[in-house]
């Protein structure tokens, strides 16, 4: 899923940006792959602290072996190692907000802060055991508040603190590739099975229940994408009708092991419409989220969490909860207290991070890089060398010398064909 969200961004930007783009996704699993192996896991999933923390514990993978983990059948090692691609991908969300401006230094520190402050206590919070969250009875089935609302309004808080790129929206700037942005949604479609059929941590009924669910889900909020497309462009697009089902997954990642089949489509209907407007707002509020991460990513995965407190049934999942639609208004408010928990804290931690990272640092490049681009000044290459084997310093010797041979060429033609 990782290098699929690579490709979908990369896609989206321009081509002076591909590879800082990319780098965004690849780094974050280098570095929380780390991370989350010295003290990351410990502190989300590690013996609850007063329902907060997890502690170090489990630090350096102590005690985290191949036998099961108490209460699973799979062992501790994989359900560590599953729990990490949560871990990697959520950060990497964000960066959907910050590209093309953000200096490389920034990102790496904030991406390190940002998911040992940020996304393990809320991991904690809501998926382990003695969690504060999960032991009042929220639910969040594959991340709607630990993944998309928390890296969602990060990511607007970002975008509002960073500003605006050079130019925008006075320029129009375009996706530079959209056959790469489809290829990367089609990755992160295909890898979604994944990441909420997995949740199941079992090959289960539950599991089947969440594969179907983000099927339909994904297919239901593309088509009502695309019908809005059409509505108000006369034309089906490609981008939106990938931005449809990326919505629809998102959207129903909370809820996909908690609803059945209908409430799903629901869901999906709901995704399509919901993020649709959460992508028009930042035209009318004048921010710049550059990749739409919180108008898909926020968005949704805070409709999806509320969505689960109104379609939940224990019939297609005992371990779950009743929702609204059968008269239990209590689960439906601790949803709506677990999505507003997931943004208070991601907004207010968030804007402090970034405070700290930019008196450390500085967050945004300057003004000749950024219009330059970020993979030549901060990463020393470009995603697209016309010159074959030639560095970008070295590119304009090359034109000149094959100017000159192509000339003294054309001298010793006829002058017919001269």
């Amino acid at each position: 899923m990782v290098p699929g969200l690579a490709l979908f961004y990369g896609g989206l930007v321009r081509p002076k940006n591909v590879l800082s783009t990319y780098m965004h996704s690849f780094v974050a699993m280098g570095l929380i792959t780390l991370q989350w192996v010295a003290f990351g896991y410990s502190l989300a999933f590690g013996p609850d602290q007063g329902g907060v923390i997890g502690g170090f514990s489990f630090a350096f993978l102590r005690g985290v072996g191949l036998e099961p983990r108490p209460g699973m059948t799979i062992p501790h090692l994989v359900f560590m190692a599953y729990q990490m691609m949560f871990a990697i991908i959520t950060p990497a969300l964000i960066s959907g907000a910050f590209a093309e401006r953000l200096k490389f230094s920034a990102y790496v520190l904030f991406t390190l802060l940002w998911s040992t402050l940020i996304y393990d206590p809320l991991a904690h919070w809501m998926w382990a055991d003695g969690g504060w969250l999960q032991k009042l009875g929220a639910l969040d089935f594959a991340g709607g508040v630990v993944v998309h609302v928390s890296s969602g309004f990060s990511a607007l808080v970002f975008a509002l603190v960073l500003g605006k790129r050079l130019g925008y929206p006075r320029e129009r700037i375009l996706p530079h590739n959209l056959t790469m942005v489809l290829l990367g949604a089609g990755l992160l479609w295909f890898g979604w099975f994944g990441f909420n059929g997995g949740s199941a941590l079992a090959a289960s009924g539950v599991a089947a229940l969440a594969l179907v669910n983000s099927q339909l889900a994904a297919a239901m909020g593309a088509m009502v994408w695309m019908v809005v497309d059409i509505i108000r462009y006369g034309k089906a697009s490609a981008l939106g009708f990938a931005s449809g089902f990326i919505a629809g997954l998102a959207t129903v990642t909370p809820a996909s092991g908690y609803v059945g089949p209908m409430g799903a489509l629901a869901i999906g209907a709901a995704a399509g419409l919901a993020c649709y407007g959460g992508v028009m707002l930042k035209a009318k509020l004048g921010y710049d989220d550059t990749l739409d991460a919180f108008g898909v990513h926020g968005v949704g995965g805070a409709i999806g969490t509320i969505l689960l407190g109104v379609f939940a049934l224990r019939v297609w999942n005992p371990a779950g909860a009743d929702g609204l639609m059968t008269g239990n208004a209590a689960f439906f408010g601790k949803q709506l207290l677990a999505v507003g928990v997931g943004i208070g804290y991601a907004v207010v931690g968030t804007f402090v991070l970034l405070k700290l990272v930019d008196a450390v640092v500085g967050l945004r490049v300057g003004a000749e890089e950024e219009h330059e681009g970020l993979d030549i000044n901060l990463h020393g290459e470009e995603g697209y060398n016309m010159g074959v084997g030639v560095s970008s310093q070295g590119r304009a010797e090359v034109f000149a010398e094959a100017a000159v041979e192509s000339g003294a060429a054309l001298a010793k033609q006829p002058a017919s064909l001269a």
